[in-house]
């Protein structure tokens, strides 16, 4: 309903208490004061009894992560979303990790990046595991660059 605001005197849509909106927030309303459930402060309540920051942590910190590691990676959103749906190896979808193959990451090609779940992640960087996830990903079809590291670990052994 549009009603000539008691403050400001312009013709708004009504609110309460005779105002718009815009002065209704500035006048009369009062955020709801209470004690965060998980940080346990007195502070403004967001939504289901937490604070804004507790809010954000518990609810929104995967797409804070996804969009952390997408900037950190340069790569897009939907070649991120396309990469990252399960575990190349394995198969696990639930947490996926962006692994670029040659580890360049300024090479963003699809060739070169591939997903994969923590755990297989952790073991591509690790020099004991690495020939085991280089043969289940040649298995699977992926072109991987040669590396001399690997080579002298095999020697040493």
């Amino acid at each position: 309903m549009i009603k000539e605001c008691a403050n400001c005197n312009q013709e708004k849509e009504h609110h309460a208490k005779n105002l718009c909106y815009t002065c209704y927030k500035k006048l009369k309303w009062q955020p709801k004061i209470g004690t965060c459930k998980r940080c346990k402060r007195k502070i403004n309540l967001h939504a289901k009894n937490l604070c804004a920051g507790c809010y954000n942590y518990l609810f929104h910190l995967d797409k804070n992560k996804a969009y952390n590691q997408r900037k950190s990676n340069n790569v897009d959103l939907k070649t991120y979303q396309k990469t990252t749906k399960e575990c190349i190896i394995c198969g696990f979808d639930k947490i996926i990790d962006l692994h670029h193959i040659d580890l360049n990451k300024q090479n963003n090609s699809p060739k070169n990046l591939i997903g994969l779940c923590p755990n297989h992640h952790r073991m591509i960087h690790n020099y004991n595991f690495r020939p085991e996830i280089f043969k289940t990903l040649k298995e699977k079809g992926f072109d991987l660059p040669l590396e001399e590291k690997l080579e002298f670990h095999k020697k040493r052994s």
